[in-house]
């Protein structure tokens, strides 16, 4: 798992989703799970539910399950449709630690921040965010906000101790 930048915390909490809805009559709930969700989340984990009004709780995951290719999320104590409503709308976050992450995988927030260059020096800007598209994840860079897309065709590298990502040759203009 790669390491986080110098200025993360080691035990930062991670978005794993958000339960949108009650399934069935038993307490299951359905998530809208971000890619973290997907992988990560298993029967026995505890993660933390963040509601919207800033409440905040622990919940044991008593089992997880996919239904039509959406994840079906069942918590410990919660046993029937009545009590897994009073959880919709609130986020599942896990610890960094908790989360799985496959080789060339990257947490958002280790990318933000991260100065953008090509192999000669020539810097871009930095990151200043990350987008999550169906094609391919973008990059966001400098306070002009210009998109890159996360694709090995451009990135050649990501040094997250360094800070530094290594792009290859660009399009004319993609980044001006």
């Amino acid at each position: 798992m790669p390491e986080p930048p110098p200025n993360a915390p080691r035990n930062a909490e991670l978005r794993a989703g958000t339960l949108v809805g009650i399934f069935g009559l038993r307490g299951e709930l359905k998530l809208d799970a971000t890619r973290l969700g997907l992988d990560s989340l298993r029967p026995g984990m505890t993660v933390t539910l963040r509601y919207l009004d800033g409440r905040r709780e622990p919940r044991d995951v008593a089992s997880v399950r996919r239904h039509q290719g959406r994840p079906l999320v069942a918590f410990a104590g919660i046993a029937d449709a009545t009590a897994a409503a009073a959880l919709v709308r609130a986020d599942v976050l896990l610890e960094r630690a908790d989360a799985v992450l496959d080789a060339g995988e990257f947490y958002d927030a280790d990318l933000v921040g991260c100065r953008v260059c090509d192999a000669g020096g020539r810097a871009y800007g930095e990151v200043v965010d990350v987008l999550h598209y169906p094609a391919s994840d973008m990059l966001v860079i400098g306070a002009r906000r210009a998109l890159l897309p996360l694709v090995a065709a451009f990135v050649q590298r990501i040094d997250v101790p360094a800070r530094t990502i290594v792009v290859g040759e660009l399009p004319e203009g993609l980044l001006d």
